[in-house]
């Protein structure tokens, strides 16, 4: 089967006074049509900086220095820049983590959804207007005519966050990324935009990659995840398998400091802290604060090793043997 969003061995770096350091380090996923992918890591792992390189969205000193981004079969790194304008939007949208700065201050909601449509050629001005009150009632948005009249700051933020979705899905593209479209919000609104991100999915048919850190958000949303540590993919596999038989010492630790697991087990915290990109060790970069690290650690990165039907792992401790490898 081929895939939606094929990324492979994406690399982005920035440089950094004299050093050049590699934000997103040689990752490869797939998407398939249908499917949602967790992306999941803490904060500084690369999670936002892989979907702006999937969309070339960059800033300098940033820049793509390795590998492909096939979309439907199109290398998006290959495209000239004005046709991944017809792209961004129009076949791959993306929800920003923080809505009020997402959204133009002085624009109402209305306009801003319209705008969407016009610029790709869906629809005429007086279309786009009525698309918009369309879209913003998808969203479950109250009394939506009136609140395409609305600025931003009118808004409250999780309604914020279902017009950046109605602005997302104005052209129906085939993959929705999701940037932490949870993060700024209490725990109940929180709920209602996942549950809105889950129906929007089936009614549009939509792929997506929903970047978080929250592996609570994953489980209930995902149909694989892929977890990121200091710019790699340490581990991959179906939401289920990873849930219950974790393969990477780090995903065991993030799942071990997780409340509600299990009633009345201690919840243990994963020891040291996320290393500086700019400093990393010369072998595995969890390896420092890893409970089952041994000689080959700390000597260089591990390769991805296959430990089940879907499921990689980039952890030594899963190096085939000799008498395997025969």
């Amino acid at each position: 089967m081929t895939a939606l969003l094929r990324v492979a061995h994406l690399t982005t770096t920035f440089d950094v006074g004299r050093q050049v350091v590699a934000a997103v380090n040689d990752v490869s996923f797939d998407i398939q049509a249908g499917e949602t992918l967790g992306l999941v890591g803490e904060s500084g792992s690369g999670k936002s900086v892989t979907a702006l390189s999937i969309l070339r969205l960059v800033q300098p000193p940033g820049r793509i220095t390795a590998g492909s981004v096939l979309f439907r079969d199109r290398d998006l790194l290959t495209l000239s820049e004005a046709d991944m304008r017809r792209v961004r939007g129009a076949e791959i949208a993306l929800i920003f983590q923080e809505p009020m700065t997402a959204l133009n201050p002085v624009f109402t909601v209305g306009d801003q959804i319209a705008e969407a449509l016009l610029v790709h050629g869906r629809a005429t001005k007086a279309g786009a207007r009525a698309r918009a009150i369309e879209l913003l009632e998808a969203v479950r948005l109250p009394d939506p005519a009136r609140r395409t009249r609305d600025y931003p700051h009118q808004l409250s933020g999780g309604m914020r966050q279902r017009v950046l979705i109605a602005i997302a899905l104005a052209c129906q593209p085939a993959l929705v990324i999701a940037d932490e479209p949870t993060t700024a919000l209490d725990v109940t609104i929180q709920a209602e935009i996942l549950d809105l991100l889950r129906e929007m999915k089936e009614r549009f048919r939509l792929s997506l990659l929903l970047i978080t850190h929250d592996l609570g958000v994953v489980a209930e949303t995902a149909d694989r995840v892929a977890v990121m540590y200091a710019g790699r993919i340490v581990e991959e596999a179906p939401v289920r398998d990873l849930f219950r038989a974790p393969r990477h010492p780090y995903t065991r630790g993030l799942l071990d400091s997780m409340p509600g697991l299990a009633d009345g087990r201690r919840l243990h915290a994963i020891q040291g802290t996320v290393p500086d990109i700019a400093a990393l060790p010369p072998g595995c970069a969890f390896s420092p604060r890893c409970p089952d690290r041994f000689e080959p650690c700390d000597t260089a990165p591990p390769p991805p090793y296959d430990v089940g039907a879907g499921h990689r792992a980039r952890c030594y401790l899963h190096r085939p043997t000799d008498d395997e490898i025969r």
